[in-house]
């Protein structure tokens, strides 16, 4: 009798806890259209549309930027960059606030938890606050107006200089006009977006170094975080890769958007918010190798994310890890799938002469 009430106990725990796996599984969701999130969730529909990037209204509206990230269930992180939004004022260096906040009725409560301050040495560091402010944003259409003091936020939807750039003279087509071209070996398309889905690759380029051009879109997946928020990348000669991740907000590390992983983080991190279009201009420059087949200079690559330079002639001493090894001889481009829905659109290259 006993063991068949132990077996009893155990079979309705794994059962509970087969539930809550399935619980687990089943938030998390990945929208990949804004038509999409209305159609299946309005709690999630509203908090889309309160995230964003936001100004202050006013005489001086680039004092301060402000980033409201979704987290889920109408809960948000909430970042405060001095001198304005990243790229328009803030840089490394300049300090930050961090809070938490979420919805109360028609309103967003926001609690301060963290701020930067300079040490002795001048190095930034996070600290709790001890005496965290709250306040009341009431949330209305496009704006976060505060009731606690005479404050107004209004969000921006900021757009790169270099989207939907032409093809120039002389360069090749990857996928454009919502058509692949003859180059891609491997590739899907969303019909209904006319977008290239990730998890695509192309034919070995004919020659080196090269400028390449690639918009992107990542998905809205406010239950997750981290590596597990609409990740892909640009292999670049597949063998460096450019993260791709939904990492607006954050704070621009090395395997975040914009970085070489293990290698080099964003000088900016530029990272627009999910499902907006957001773009790569790459110049890169292959490593050279000597008669011998050894490495005699590092590849070297520029990278600019919406129109801000994230990388500056950055030398990778190898590969990325888990790409192909370095090689004198030309290969092609590989978008990467990660298990997320990112998609591309206007992807070309141009060779150097």
């Amino acid at each position: 009798m006993k063991r068949v009430v132990l077996f009893s106990i155990i079979g309705l725990f794994m059962s509970v806890m087969f539930s809550v796996a399935i619980v687990e599984i089943s938030v998390a969701v990945e929208y990949t259209s804004v038509e999409s999130i209305a159609a299946d969730n309005k709690d999630a529909a509203r908090d889309y549309k309160i995230q964003g990037e936001y100004r202050l209204v006013g005489d001086n509206p680039n004092v301060m930027g402000f980033n409201v990230v979704a987290r889920g269930n109408g809960k948000f992180s909430f970042v405060v960059f001095s001198g304005g939004l990243s790229g328009e004022g803030w840089n490394r260096g300049n300090l930050r606030l961090f809070a938490d906040a979420h919805i109360d009725n028609e309103f967003l409560i926001v609690k301060d938890n963290e701020r930067e301050e300079k040490d002795d040495k001048g190095e930034i560091k996070r600290k709790k606050v001890e005496r965290p402010r709250t306040n009341r944003y009431k949330i209305d259409e496009g704006k976060l107006i505060n009731v606690d003091k005479d404050e107004t936020l209004e969000k921006v939807v900021r757009k790169s200089k270099t989207l939907g750039l032409k093809i120039p003279d002389g360069g090749i087509s990857i996928f454009t006009d919502g058509k692949p071209s003859e180059i891609l070996t491997k590739s899907k398309t969303n019909d209904t977006a006319k977008t290239l889905w990730s998890e695509a690759s192309t034919k070995p380029f004919q020659k080196r170094p090269y400028i390449l051009h690639v918009e992107f879109l990542t998905s809205y997946m406010p239950n997750d975080s981290g590596q597990g928020r609409s990740n892909s990348g640009v292999y670049i000669d597949e063998c460096y890769e450019c993260q791709i991740l939904d990492s607006f907000g954050l704070e621009g590390l090395n395997n975040e958007c914009g970085g070489f992983y293990q290698q080099a983080a964003p000088n900016l991190n530029m990272c627009y918010p999910p499902l907006q279009w957001q773009t790569y201009d790459i110049d890169f420059v292959p490593a050279k190798f000597g008669d011998d087949g050894k490495k005699i200079a590092n590849a070297r690559l520029t990278v600019i994310q919406n129109g801000v330079v994230i990388h500056k002639n950055f030398e990778p001493k190898h590969e990325t890890p888990g790409c192909k090894k370095e090689t004198p001889e030309a290969r092609g481009l590989y978008l990467q799938g990660h298990g997320n829905k990112v998609q591309f659109n206007n992807v070309w290259i141009k060779y150097n002469d």
